[in-house]
Parts: C-alpha cells; structure tokens; sequence
C-alpha cells in the first residue's frame, strides 16, 4: 500500500506557534521602511534595463542558486549579479544554500546597497547526506511583511521529502492591513531522483500548510521541483490546482522546466495571470557560460494583486502578527 505523508506542525501553549531547532530565524534588526519602489537600484552599472513593475501587484519568486555558498560570494561580478536580479522582485524564495557559515547577511547587504531594505529568514541545514542545503525567503520589507511566529519547517516523520519544505506567512504593505492580500509560500527542492514519491508527498503538504489552523487559503508551493508542469503527481492533480509557468524552459541552458509556482486558481483568485522567467542571459548580455557562474536556474515569478482576493474591500479574517526584524 502506498505510504502517504504524515506530517506534524506544532502548536505552541495560547494558540501561537512553536519556534524548535526546526528552524532557525535570522534577519536584519533595525529596519527602517520606505515607501513601495522608491528607492530603485542601479541596473546600468550592470548593463541591464529596469524591470517594469506593476504598481498594483507583488511579484513573488523562485531561485534555485545553484550551490549558493561563499565561493560564489567571493566572485564580485556573480555576488553583484544576483543581487541586481534579488532586486526585481518583493519576495525571493531561495534554493541550495550550500555554506556551511549564514552567508545571508552579507549577502542581503549587498542587495541593500542601493538603498533598499530587503530582509531574510532562513531554515536549517538539510538533507539525507553530508551535503546539506537550506531554504530562504528574502523580502522587500517596502512592500512584504512577514509573520515570524509562524515560519516553520514541516515535519515529515516518514522522510518522504529529502528536504522538507520551509513555510512562511506573508503579507504585502499597501492596502489597509485587512484587506491586504495574505499568503503562504511552501519553499522546495526535489531530490531528482526521487520526483514520483515528493511529489506526490508535496499533495499533502498542500493540505496540511492549508489546514493548519491559521485560516490562509493562499498557499503557494514554489522552487525547483525538477519536473515540468505535465509531471506534478498527485501534486498536479489536486481540485482547481494551477501553475503559473508553463511550456518554456526554466533551466539555464534552455533545456528543461524544472521551477514553478503552484496555488489553487480558485482559492487564490489574487494571480493577476502575469508570470514570467527571468532570463540572466538576455537581461545582462552574458554568455551561458557566463549565465552558469551565477546558476543553472533561471529564476521564475508571477504576480499576484496587493489586495484579498483581488478586488477592494474584501475583508481578510486572519490573525497576522506583523514583525520587522
């Protein structure tokens, strides 16, 4: 008989939740907040136009950058590199974070170079071998807040998932607090190998991450799920189930789509239909090789409306708890 997912959140004394060495949070203290865009950054001293933004909309992304560590760190045109590209979006879920030393901080400084105020939260080293990996989140703090009370890592007691997803609730700036749109973000990395069994272990952490007791309909599993959008398992076949990237490729050479955003098109009726691959290449003028130093992955991102449900005046009944640092 298969085995399907068993999978534990717990819930701390009062109804908050749980902060264990599931996770560790990390981040910048003393944040001092801006207005949406208004400190843009430099894309000429990299050769690149600007992005163009929609005022109305957050554009959440996924970047697996492919064995992030301080080696990568030391190469000043790469580190530069994907700074410029964390800049692009409101939030950046981050894949294979290789370093064995929190390079996030450094990391985050350079992307606040320009005089933006980005933040991270982390998760813990994972994996079944000595070659360990962490997921990120690091967010515009001008147009995201996060709720730190309520970042975890799933617990997968059955060890269906090489590395288990890190969970957090976000919420954008902008409208009124309770009409703002709320969501959470499933951060993953499939082991290759092993796409059939996480994929469909991921259908449960769909329901599990909806139903957890917050109230969040909007949940969002995004990163790089090493199959392309026909292959998603039981994951794919969930009611109403969508993804926002669908028929290009994803990976750096051009070859594969491996990275995507999945969320209930019914339940998050805020995706505004915009979606896209960030194309390094194109946008920097590199050549492959050049593009493979920064990563084999592409990053992705869709767009979702600053507001519950797309539309004023819908009322968002959830209990944020708002933190800056």
């Amino acid at each position: 008989m298969r085995k399907f997912l068993a999978l534990v959140i717990a819930l701390a004394a009062g109804g908050g939740w749980l902060l264990t060495n599931n996770f560790k949070l990390e981040g910048l203290g003393g944040i001092t907040l801006t207005p949406r865009d208004s400190a843009p950054s430099d894309p000429g001293a990299l050769g690149m136009p600007g992005v163009q933004r929609n005022g109305n909309a957050v554009r959440i992304a996924s970047f697996n950058i492919q064995v992030f560590g301080e080696s990568k760190m030391a190469k000043p045109r790469v580190a530069a590199l994907l700074a410029e590209i964390v800049r692009q979006f409101d939030i950046v879920a981050i894949q294979e974070i290789r370093a064995k030393q929190n390079i996030l901080p450094q990391f985050v400084d350079q992307v606040n170079a320009t005089g933006r105020h980005y933040d991270y939260v982390i998760g813990p080293r994972l994996g079944r071998t000595s070659s360990k990996e962490q997921y990120a989140f690091i967010f515009d703090t001008a147009s995201i807040e996060i709720d730190r009370t309520a970042l975890y890592t799933v617990n997968d007691p059955d060890d269906l998932l090489h590395r288990e997803p890190l969970v957090g609730w976000f919420r954008v700036r902008g409208p009124a607090p309770e009409e703002a749109f709320t969501f959470s973000l499933v951060n993953i990395h499939t082991d290759p190998d092993e796409t059939a069994t996480e994929l469909d272990a991921l259908a449960d952490v769909f329901r599990v991450v909806r139903d957890d007791g917050r109230g969040e309909d909007d949940v969002i599993i995004l990163g790089d799920l090493n199959v392309d959008d026909r292959n998603l398992g039981r994951l794919g076949q969930i009611s109403n189930i969508t993804w926002a990237i669908t028929g290009v490729a994803t990976n750096t050479r051009g070859t594969k789509l491996y990275d995507n955003l999945v969320f209930s098109q019914l339940a998050t009726a805020e995706y505004t239909g915009r979606w896209g691959v960030f194309d390094m290449i194109r946008q920097f003028n590199l050549t492959t090789e050049e593009a493979l130093e920064v990563s084999d992955h592409m990053p992705v991102w869709a767009e979702f409306s600053l507001r519950e449900g797309g539309v004023p005046g819908r009322v968002a009944m959830r209990a944020f708890n708002a933190t800056t640092r």
